[in-house]
């Protein structure tokens, strides 16, 4: 099982050796840094987030039952209003965790927050085309295609289409009950 905890500056380091090449960056944050990540865009990251009822994001670093960090998911857009967010920045960091279930881990316990402690109705997400194991992770979470948007993304001389993904509370409800 999964749990998240709030991303500190004491996690910076290992968010910056997971990402090690800008195309690990470009999957996991689009245009939003530049590389090298580094330790003053992490705290630009970070900045007034994590705050229940004020901030607009909530950035977190996942822990497995060891108690070892194995990842980095965030949800963010939050619309208190319209009780909506975004997950954002998904990133199985620790490659041994990867093809195990850890992302699924990682999304089922942010929808949880999302959804019992901010009271949210819909999350949605966004995933690059080429992103396959991402894509089949969020598909076996329970997550409902609504469409493509095509050439979002330049890189490399090739366009990147985004995949647009969204759970409604009472698809969460009726998937995972009282989890």
């Amino acid at each position: 099982m999964i749990r998240l905890a709030h991303f500190q500056e004491a996690d910076f380091e290992q968010l910056i050796e997971w990402i090690h090449d800008e195309a690990i960056l470009t999957n996991w944050a689009g245009n939003l840094f530049r590389f090298p990540l580094s330790k003053a865009s992490l705290e630009w990251y970070i900045k007034d987030s994590n705050v229940v009822n004020r901030s607009d994001a909530f950035v977190y670093k996942a822990i497995d039952t060891d108690g070892k960090t194995i990842g980095h998911i965030s949800l963010g857009g939050i619309s208190w209003k319209n009780r909506s967010a975004r997950i954002t920045r998904v990133l199985v960091g620790n490659a041994t965790e990867r093809g195990r279930g850890s992302c699924q881990g990682m999304i089922r316990a942010v929808l949880k927050i999302a959804f019992d402690e901010l009271h949210l109705h819909r999350v949605s997400l966004g995933v690059y085309h080429n992103n396959t194991p991402a894509t089949r992770c969020y598909e076996k979470a329970g997550f409902v295609t609504e469409g493509i948007q095509r050439d979002i993304l330049w890189y490399k001389g090739e366009w990147w289409s985004m995949i647009e993904m969204s759970m409604l509370e009472t698809e969460w409800r009726k998937l995972y009950g009282d989890i």
